[in-house]
């Protein structure tokens, strides 16, 4: 065999060495890849369950702030039906006018707002027509509410 033999057998075993070095460097750049897929992959699960476990937390305390509201209100309320009777009821009433100012108050500082009704035209989107016919609150028979604009109790109305 002459040495251009040998140089042109040995250049197929070069390339053959090059492509099983490329091969190698493919497996260990997806075996990388892989890992690295893996850990986002959990990393992803753990935020989705993080996610919900805040979420459930926040929907557990959510009302907390108007409950902390709400409650010496509650309380103030307990207080004035034990002190009722004939005999002080102006003063009683006070008390009762005052509980209801209080709880006016929680609810506005907490977005809700009561919507006009009396003497306004009849809007069915934000009111509920009970009695009669017409284009005109004659009427409220029961009030409705808002919570930061939207709706969450249609008033109860009669209109003329």
């Amino acid at each position: 065999m002459t040495k251009k033999n040998i140089d042109d057998n040995k250049k197929p075993v070069k390339e053959s060495k090059k492509k099983i070095n490329e091969l190698e460097e493919l497996k260990n750049e997806k075996k990388e890849l892989e890992e690295k897929y893996k850990r986002a992959f959990a990393d992803y699960q753990n935020l989705v369950k993080r996610s919900a476990d805040e979420k459930q937390q926040f929907a557990k305390f959510a009302n907390e702030m108007l409950l902390a509201e709400i409650i010496p209100v509650y309380d103030n309320l307990k207080t004035s039906l034990e002190f009722s009777d004939e005999k002080n009821h102006d003063a009683w009433l006070e008390g009762v006018k005052y509980v209801k100012k209080q709880f006016q108050d929680v609810l506005t500082n907490g977005g809700v707002e009561e919507i006009k009704t009396k003497g306004e035209k009849f809007n069915p989107e934000i009111m509920e027509a009970i009695e009669g016919k017409g284009d005109k609150v004659k009427r409220e028979l029961k009030p409705g509410y808002k919570l930061n604009g939207k709706l969450i109790i249609s008033a109860k109305v009669e209109i003329e």
